[in-house]
Formats: structure tokens, C-alpha cells, sequence
């Protein structure tokens, strides 16, 4: 199942299991651990905490949920930072493999996490939300289950200041809104601006630009008729890919994933950009499933300035695309 950046109050979420960010007493405190106590019933919580006793850094417990809308709580304290030399990246690290572990264990299909450490501990945000999702990302490789990571400091970005910067110059290079007058939307002239525009952007690591595909006009007339499914299974062969590689990099959960296999099943655009992000499909792909749902890609919106961007540059992380949305107060990819 999908990973899901959102700023959001995680005692009002209502997920199999919350995670506090506690300390190793179990003890009430202030920030998301004293919101959670407070939500949860602060004395059946207390209570609940005081029977188990203690926990170590990068270990997890877990308790009811008592008054609030998720069935667990699941404690993990993380690591204080002490400037990076005292083992606290790999010890963070362990506070969400355990977590998610014991959330497993417990049957859970959703989780949300607060960014551990990264408060009153000091846990500098930005390598707190990197190791956090990488923690979370491997975890989702091998299992199924929501996850979702409350971030609510948009500057908290594991981006890289290069990659950052350059997405920053391509967004005011291609972006449109307010700056040219509006006009009628005609799908063909946009394909063919966007095709006249698509001038590559400094790059955040080196990496060889991908020719976009030739293809023939008996080519385009034999598939004039596929539908969006069709495309997709088709896709999915001659990438040589499984079903199960394509919804997992699109972050997208198995039962939509079923869903878009059927003829006639039309998806959201955020879902059949995830799914081109998935298959890595060029530009001019990309601009050929998305018009098979009736989507295109636009220089009026920045949700799609973005996608251009990070397609045209041959990175097809769904997770940094999605970060890289989240800064940008945008829509995320998948589900």
C-alpha cells in the first residue's frame, strides 16, 4: 500500500495504529507525546504506559488506543541528537523498522508517524525526514500497508539544496500562471508547446538524457483506438515488468491497482502519472497515457511544471517526486 506525506494532527487520524514519539520512562511529555496522552485519556494512558515500564531508544511497545479514533498506540522513543557521532542516525532508523514491525505484527493496515526526534530532541529535520522515509520505503518493499508521515515544516526537505534549486529555475522557467493572458485549452497545441519547450534543466546528479521515442504513423494509427487499461497492460509487458513491481513503485495499493486492470476504468491524473512514473515512461509516452484517460500536461499548473521536470530528468523515484510536490503545497502520486 501506499506512503503518504500530509500535515495533519495524528490524534485525529483514524488509522489502525499512531505513533508516539516517546521517551524511554514512557512518561507523559509535551509535544505530540503529551497531545496523545491528552487525546488518548491522559490517566489510562499513563496507567497503560506505567505497566510496561521502559523502553529503549530505537525500540518499540505498544498499547490501546483508548479514546482515540486509531485502535493502537505504538511507542518508540527516538534518539537525542548529539551532532551525528553517537550512532543517532542508525538508532532513528530502528525507532521506524520497529514500529512498523510491531504494526505488522499487530495486524495493523495503516500507521502514522510523526517525524521522531525531530522536536524538542533536535534531530536536524531534514536528515530526520530522509531516514525516515527510507526506513518506511524499504519496509513497504516487502509489505502491505498505509503509511502515513506528518511533516508540518514544508522546509523539512531530504531534496538536496542542488536538486532543490534546479527544480526551483525549471518551475520559473515553465510555469505560466499569471504571466501569460489565458487562452482556450486545445490539447494539441499544448502537446505541441510542451514538445517546443522541453529544454532540459541543470541536473541535480549526472545522469544520460534518454532520446524520447520515434515512433511511426502506422504506430500511432494502430493504438488510436487502446483504451487506458489496454495501454497499461501492454506497457507493463514491453517494459518486462510485473503487476506487483508497476503499483509498488507507483505507491499505489494492490486493490486499485485491480481496478485500473479492467476496461473502462478511468483513474484520477495523479494515479496515471504515478503509474508512467512506475513504468518510466519519457515524455512523449507519459503525454500518450495520460491523453488515453483524457489528462495532459499543462505550463498553467505547477502539480504538472513539477512532473515535466522530474521526467524530463530521468528521475523516477515516486517518493522524491512526492517530497518534492509536498514542498510545493501540490497533490501527491498514487493513492
Amino acid at each position: 500500500m501506499p506512503f503518504t506525506l500530509i500535515r495533519n494532527d495524528i490524534t485525529t487520524m483514524k488509522v489502525d495504529a499512531i505513533v508516539n514519539a516517546a521517551n524511554t520512562a514512557l512518561a507523559p511529555g509535551g509535544g505530540v507525546c503529551g497531545a496523545i496522552f491528552r487525546a488518548a485519556g491522559y490517566e489510562q494512558m499513563e496507567e497503560a504506559c506505567r505497566r510496561i515500564g521502559h523502553c529503549d531508544v530505537g525500540h518499540a511497545v505498544i498499547t490501546e488506543g483508548f479514546r482515540l479514533p486509531a485502535r493502537y498506540v505504538i511507542h518508540t522513543p527516538g534518539p537525542v541528537w548529539q551532532g551525528g557521532g553517537h550512532g543517532e542516525a542508525s538508532l532513528l532508523r530502528s525507532s521506524y523498522r520497529s514500529a512498523l514491525a510491531l504494526a505488522e505484527h499487530y495486524g495493523c493496515g495503516s500507521i502514522a508517524f510523526p517525524l521522531i526526534s525531530s522536536g524538542i530532541y533536535g534531530f536536524p529535520k531534514e536528515q530526520a525526514l530522509q531516514i525516515a522515509m527510507k526506513a518506511i520505503e524499504e519496509f513497504l518493499e516487502h509489505s502491505e500497508m498505509q503509511v502515513y508521515l506528518a511533516v508540518f515544516d514544508r522546509k523539512a526537505t531530504a531534496l538536496g539544496q542542488k536538486l532543490l534549486g534546479s527544480l526551483r529555475s525549471y518551475i520559473d522557467d515553465h510555469y505560466a500562471e499569471l504571466r501569460t493572458p489565458r487562452r482556450r485549452f486545445d490539447p494539441f497545441r499544448e502537446r505541441q508547446l510542451l514538445e517546443q519547450e522541453a529544454i532540459p534543466a541543470p541536473c541535480a546528479t549526472p545522469m544520460a538524457a534518454s532520446e524520447p521515442k520515434k515512433r511511426s504513423l502506422q504506430e500511432l494509427l494502430g493504438n488510436l483506438d487502446e483504451s487506458f487499461s489496454g495501454m497499461l497492460l501492454r506497457l507493463i509487458d514491453e517494459k518486462g515488468m510485473t503487476d506487483v513491481e508497476v503499483y509498488k513503485r507507483a505507491n499505489l495499493d494492490r486493490k486499485l491497482f485491480s481496478k485500473l486492470r479492467k476496461e473502462g476504468y478511468n483513474p484520477s491524473k495523479p494515479t496515471a502519472i504515478a503509474l508512467a512514473v512506475a513504468l518510466r515512461l519519457n515524455l512523449d509516452e507519459t503525454m500518450d497515457l495520460l491523453g488515453k484517460a483524457g489528462y495532459a500536461l499543462s505550463n498553467s499548473s505547477k502539480f504538472d511544471v513539477i512532473i515535466r521536470y522530474f521526467i524530463e530528468e530521468n528521475i523516477y523515484d515516486i517518493y522524491t517526486i512526492n517530497e518534492a510536490l509536498f514542498t510545493f503545497d501540490q497533490r501527491l502520486l498514487g493513492a
